[in-house]
């Protein structure tokens, strides 16, 4: 009885052992569920997008008020290389510039905007204010994308305090802040390097992928083929670390270099009407020929002495403290900073527009620099923001804004005016420094100076642009011999009008409006834009 009562409670014991084991095997079993749950959803969260919502919310509010707070012209290609060809390309009327005609331009960037202005014409929506902002707006949202991933990228690379450092003197940059919302192949160079950077290969970084980034830099690359400039350093880099090279180039690289070209040439050949290389046509004249001095040149330290440090503005001091403290890892972004410098200091075109793509590398250095600060670090924070506000709300608000403000008296022109269907416009201003009809999305005959570079090689080549500026007067008179092909309003800079008031009073050209602008260093511009528009016994001719 004993052996049985002992033997029964042994295995009671064991029996009671054992249900425990298992209720503590179940228990861990739920506690690993319940934990790991919510940080699979997180984890789609974030995948979706890229961080958590009210930061994503914050960075594309911020770039939608960033948009609608830059009201200025900066370069022509932000409209004659972009909106105007997609103006074109569905409206079927407007202007296509030289760089068409030569096909050293490709349509896969217009195309953006194409298909944006087609859906907004299919839905009946084509109203020429939607036509100017959707595309910009868009542009705004792809920038936010980038900006949350250079955030997220310091992240992983460090930690969150040196992340939200790098995030604050991004969002704070002026020269970003100028660039980011407008339709420049710039702009979308910029957004695609940064967005190429958060999956290239670095130590420590946690979302890394060969495909995703290079597919982005080919991308880049076809819409405009100075962005592999930034890129040289990085992927040599990548090739020479990788240990299986071969599989690197054959399975990844060539296959993806293959798709975007094999892209690029269909859609290309489907708007030309014939297979072009417009990658090759744009490197053989802006690298190969250097042609683009006809637009200009400056010397060859042009981008250290000014370009540079204007494009850094007061973030430099903070971008050569960070060089000094940042760790090894992050010299391959100084190596590709330099790298482009010395790469476009080459060329006799310069602009500071052409160095934009690197800004966000020179970010990283300056968030490194604010976040080793130990005292001084309110001052330099209140001084890095306050400074590079009131730049961006000037350039933004303030400085070439005339051209666009004029654009608004031709569309009261075309939409408010009975005489609509005899009025004309000839801009008298230095070649595109107007947008065209992308702003003003009404068939109304205009007219501007022409400027194309000549490609025969002739010394003494003068465009329109430079006959007209020799002697205005002259021209005008000589252009405008008989009344009939009087426009029925011009267009000029306020230094204008002093040397063609002749012309005007004598064809009875009376003032109607006046457009702000500011003073440029050129001798053709001003510091305001004057409306003439033709009158005739107090009615228009």
């Amino acid at each position: 009885m004993e052996r049985e009562g002992g033997g029964g409670g042994g295995s009671l014991f064991f029996r009671g052992l054992q249900n425990r084991s298992q209720k503590k095997m179940k228990l861990r079993k739920r506690k690993s569920t319940l934990y790991l749950g919510p940080q699979k959803s997180t984890g789609r969260r974030r995948d979706l997008l890229g961080e958590n919502t009210s930061l994503v919310l914050f960075t594309i509010a911020l770039r939608i008020c960033n948009c609608f707070l830059v009201q200025t012209s900066f370069v022509p290609d932000e409209y004659w290389q972009s909106l105007e060809v997609a103006h074109h390309m569905v409206f079927n009327y407007g202007y296509l510039t030289w760089e068409w005609t030569e096909r050293l331009r490709g349509y896969i960037y217009p195309l953006i905007f194409a298909s944006i202005y087609k859906i907004l014409h299919l839905l009946g929506k084509d109203s020429v204010q939607l036509l100017i902002w959707i595309p910009r707006l868009a542009q705004a949202l792809l920038s936010a994308v980038a900006d949350l991933r250079l955030y997220s990228l310091m992240k992983q690379l460090e930690n969150q305090q040196v992340a939200r450092w790098v995030f604050f003197c991004q969002l704070c940059s002026w020269f970003t802040w100028y660039c980011c919302t407008r339709t420049l192949t710039n702009t979308m160079e910029t957004v695609l390097t940064v967005i190429a950077l958060f999956y290239y290969p670095l130590e420590g970084s946690k979302s890394m992928n060969s495909v995703k980034y290079s597919s982005l830099v080919a991308l880049a690359f076809i819409i405009r083929p100075t962005a592999v400039i930034p890129w040289v350093p990085l992927l040599l880099r990548h090739f020479w670390q990788e240990q299986r090279k071969l599989d690197l180039f054959l399975h990844q690289f060539l296959p993806i270099g293959f798709v975007t070209f094999s892209l690029s040439l269909i859609i290309d050949r489907i708007f030309f009407g014939q297979w072009t290389l417009v990658q090759y046509n744009f490197l053989k004249f802006n690298v190969l020929q250097d042609l683009g001095t006809f637009y200009g040149s400056h010397p060859w330290h042009w981008y250290f002495s000014q370009g540079f440090p204007a494009v850094l503005g007061t973030h430099l001091p903070f971008f050569i403290h960070g060089c000094f403290l940042a760790s090894k890892r992050y010299r391959i972004f100084l190596v590709t900073v330099l790298w482009t410098l010395l790469v476009y200091s080459m060329l006799s075109h310069k602009e500071f527009r052409f160095i934009y793509p690197v800004l966000p590398f020179c970010m990283v250095f300056c968030g490194y620099s604010l976040n080793h600060l130990k005292t001084w670090k309110k001052p330099a924070l209140s001084f890095l923001f306050l400074s590079n506000m009131l730049l961006a709300l000037y350039t933004g608000l303030v400085h070439q804004r005339g051209t666009l403000d004029v654009m608004t008296n031709i569309q009261e022109l075309c939409y408010n005016n009975p005489n609509v269907s005899s009025a004309s416009v000839f801009i008298m201003m230095p070649c595109h420094s107007t947008p065209y009809y992308s702003h003003v999305h009404y068939p109304l005959p205009m007219r501007f100076l022409q400027c194309p570079p000549d490609l025969s090689g002739k010394s003494d080549y003068l465009t329109e642009a430079d006959i007209f500026y020799l002697n205005p007067l002259k021209w005008l008179y000589r252009e405008f011999h008989n009344d009939s092909t009087l426009p029925t309003h011009l267009i000029i800079f306020s230094v204008l009008e002093e040397e063609i008031s002749p012309f005007l009073i004598s064809s009875n050209y009376e003032r109607t409006a006046v457009c702000f602008h500011t003073h440029l260093p050129e001798d053709r511009t001003g510091s305001h834009i004057y409306v003439y528009e033709r009158k005739l016994k107090g009615k228009l001719n």
